[in-house]
């Protein structure tokens, strides 16, 4: 398997305020040319793209390719079950969504240590083992979010779980909240391969300080800035797939391009990740990926995902000497169809689900105090 997949996650929209609003055709031509180039891998999940993800997959991939031309994967999440009858009724939708017949690859979504206690009472390993028993899962995994000993200890009581899947980038290799080194070392010990989400940190890793690039140009004038985030997670020799949550056809296209003919990075090259990292920290006022998690049961409808982008955004301005940005008017105009950053009544719904467990109530009164006059 080449070592590039299809995140279903970040999909082409036809209106950037409605993440289900998928660009079905735009989505069919990135699928054919990652399929026409030789690469396989497709990842989705059920609440992906607001809930559009795995129905997009069938009508862009599943109803158009032969079955054996790809590999599709998907996952269970602990947020949308109660009841061990709920897993049933949920494999059975996301089997009718896609369209696929049975899944290659199938997760339980999003292991921290909050949600471990239901996947345990509610048997979901065991259930997981069994639909792969019945031929309906090819390969069962998990993806997961926090700490390397707790991942040690999952693998340990479950070594029949195939593969972890890791958010693994050059910015959270040696952070001390994600800790992608510790968490990757710990899968290697245990034989597991990796697949990587969230190599480009949401687009973080695509729009660097200006040292960094330059840094970077000065080594490939042609390489794309999210070319040496991706390639940096690949390099890794226990990585199995690397994830890209590509959202157009330039992406894509890029992605292609340098994937195609994998060449793994240098020592040399991989320093200048590191330090690449080290700008990034000094720079980025709030770590969120965008995976959007967040957003999905908020009563209030904020979008919290792009005002903390367009904030970071801000941050990285001289705003001393602007006073002003057009993110106050992009600010505006998300808000026209979602709750305002003020709106917040600190119900906490967010800061459970969110993978970076970030202290977004207090992100939030942020983001309000700067564009909420």
């Amino acid at each position: 398997m080449k070592k590039l997949g299809f995140g279903l996650m970040r999909l082409p929209v036809t209106d950037r305020t409605d993440m289900a609003s998928v660009d079905i055709e735009q989505l069919k031509r990135m699928v054919d040319l990652f399929l026409e180039r030789g690469f396989t891998y497709f990842d989705t999940a059920w609440m992906y793209n607001a809930f559009a993800s795995e129905r997009a997959a069938k009508e862009a991939l599943v109803d158009r390719h032969p079955r054996d031309s790809f590999t599709l994967a998907t996952k269970l999440h602990a947020g949308f079950i109660e009841t061990k009858e709920d897993r049933d009724k949920i494999f059975s939708a996301q089997l009718e969504h896609t369209g696929a017949g049975y899944f290659d690859y199938y997760l339980i979504h999003g292991i921290e240590a909050s949600m471990l206690p239901k996947y345990e009472a509610l048997d979901c390993f065991s259930w997981l083992l069994e639909k792969k028993e019945k031929g309906l899962v090819r390969h069962a995994g998990f993806s997961f979010h926090d700490k390397p000993e707790l991942l040690d200890e999952i693998l340990t009581k479950h070594p029949e779980m195939e593969f972890v899947q890791l958010q693994i980038n050059y910015l959270d290799w040696e952070s001390e909240w994600v800790r992608s080194r510790a968490c990757y070392d710990v899968a290697t010990k245990h034989g597991k391969p990796v697949i990587v989400m969230e190599p480009v940190k949401g687009g973080t890793l695509a729009k660097l300080p200006a040292d960094a690039q330059k840094r970077f140009l000065a080594r490939d004038p042609e390489a794309s800035m999210a070319s040496w985030a991706i390639r940096f997670a690949a390099s890794l020799d226990n990585v199995m797939v690397v994830l890209s949550g590509m959202s157009n056809m330039e992406q894509m296209e890029d992605n292609l391009s340098y994937m195609e003919e994998f060449v793994p990075l240098t020592d040399e090259e991989k320093a200048l990740c590191h330090q690449a990292a080290d700008s990034i920290n000094a720079q980025v006022a709030i770590p969120c990926t965008g995976c959007s998690y967040c957003t999905e049961g908020c009563p209030m409808h904020i979008a919290i995902p792009q005002y903390f982008s367009l904030y970071n955004e801000d941050m990285r301005e001289r705003l001393e000497e602007k006073r002003w940005t057009v993110n106050f008017t992009n600010y505006a105009i998300v808000s026209e169809k979602h709750g305002k950053a003020k709106d917040c009544v600190a119900c906490g719904q967010c800061e459970s689900v969110c993978p970076q467990h970030l202290p977004i109530i207090e992100h939030l009164k942020t983001v309000s105090a700067h564009y909420d006059h």
